[in-house]
């Protein structure tokens, strides 16, 4: 029996005899990389600055956060829930900060999905940060958090990509396990051997973006794993130094360009117009992102002249909480701060009874809402 992704089919796929030949289409296969020695075309090098400035200023404020966590937590959160989104897994902000909550019974389906996202994320990245390298091994650790199963790359063949208004075979991926496992130790030695390719790293990223989505190697979540894949590569090449820049919001806003895009590099070699593409996606990214940040950085400074000033209780490690948490709990406050439950109750009710937190009852349970935080985000969208 196979497995779902045999029978992928893209909704938002732009209309079959629109964009491709299906002569072309039905016989273009994955080469190995590198790509032609020419993608880094006039057009393209101009992007790349734009990118690259609006990337290096996203890196720079990040690092102005006091604790990491704050952003890894919120903002890979809002990456899983957007590169989510672009499979059709749909949920809400509050659905998710809900079940970041753990409470038994509360988390819907999606958010589930999303949760797992967001874990092979950070997995990932601990692995970057670990080895310094992008193996196949880790992402094959990273598609196995993802998706909760050992499958790993396909051996089944079967597999195809459908547009869902005409049913036509839109694309089909190399579909022998060996084929596979050879595509994808190049892809690997393209990620980590810069002697193979003295493109930029940018182009790199559209690049090797491109050929893991065709090469498709896993029977389910490869959209998603590509997508993680981009952020930890610029996190690779120290382009960030957090897996927090969102592209899949440039993604999902245009989905439709983001597929036809994809297929025009198989079907006319058009890898002018891909990279542009994804270059639009950083350098957009990066400045929406940028706003996001300061708006925090700014509440966080509200926050903490007010919880100094009228509260005894104030701590780094409190204010930290809040942030990291926009939905907060008792048990998350005794863990980072190291107190009772007793005192967690009374700081968190006594923030509440200020309306500096919202207060929300769930069955027994209590949890407190940063509102302003969550906000944001709603309004970043």
């Amino acid at each position: 029996m196979l497995c779902k992704e045999n029978q992928e089919i893209f909704t938002d796929f732009p209309p079959f005899d629109k964009f491709f030949n299906f002569s072309l289409q039905m016989t273009w296969t994955p080469k190995p990389l590198p790509p032609p020695p020419d993608i880094e075309s006039k057009s393209v090098l101009k992007k790349l600055t734009l990118a690259h400035r609006a990337l290096a200023e996203f890196k720079g404020i990040a690092s102005t956060i006091p604790n990491e966590n704050i952003l890894i937590n919120t903002l890979a959160l809002q990456e899983a829930k957007d590169s989510s989104a672009v499979e059709n897994i749909i949920t809400t902000d509050d659905e998710l900060f809900k079940s970041e909550l753990n409470f038994e019974g509360l988390q819907t389906i999606a958010a589930k999905e999303v949760q797992n996202y967001a874990s092979a994320l950070k997995k990932g990245y601990a692995l970057v940060r670990e080895y310094g390298l992008l193996t196949n091994n880790h992402i094959l650790e990273i598609q196995k958090t993802l998706e909760l199963n050992e499958a790993g790359y396909r051996k089944v063949p079967g597999t195809n990509l459908k547009n869902a208004s005409t049913g036509e075979v839109v694309y089909t991926p190399p579909q022998h396990y060996d084929t596979i496992l050879e595509l994808m130790a190049n892809l690997e030695q393209y990620i980590n051997d810069d002697t193979l390719s003295t493109d930029d790293p940018l182009v790199k990223m559209a690049v090797l973006h491109f050929q893991f989505e065709s090469i498709h190697p896993f029977y389910d979540g490869n959209g998603r794993t590509g997508r993680i894949l981009n952020i930890l590569y610029l996190v690779q090449k120290d382009l960030l130094q957090f897996p927090i820049l969102y592209l899949s919001r440039h993604i999902i806003r245009n989905k439709a360009a983001y597929y036809n895009y994809l297929q025009g590099v198989r079907d006319k070699n058009d890898w002018e117009s891909w990279i542009l593409f994804m270059l639009e996606a950083v350098e957009r990214t990066s400045v929406e992102s940028i706003l996001l940040i300061q708006n925090i950085k700014t509440l966080m400074m509200q926050y903490k002249q007010r919880i100094r000033t009228d509260y005894k209780f104030y701590s780094q490690d409190l204010l930290n909480n809040l942030f990291k948490h926009p939905y907060t709990k008792i048990e998350f406050l005794q863990e980072d701060l190291k107190i009772s439950r007793i005192t967690a109750a009374n700081y968190l009710n006594q923030l509440a009874e200020d309306k500096l937190l919202v207060k929300k009852k769930l069955g027994t349970a209590n949890y407190y809402i940063n509102e302003q935080l969550y906000q944001l985000f709603v309004n970043a969208q």
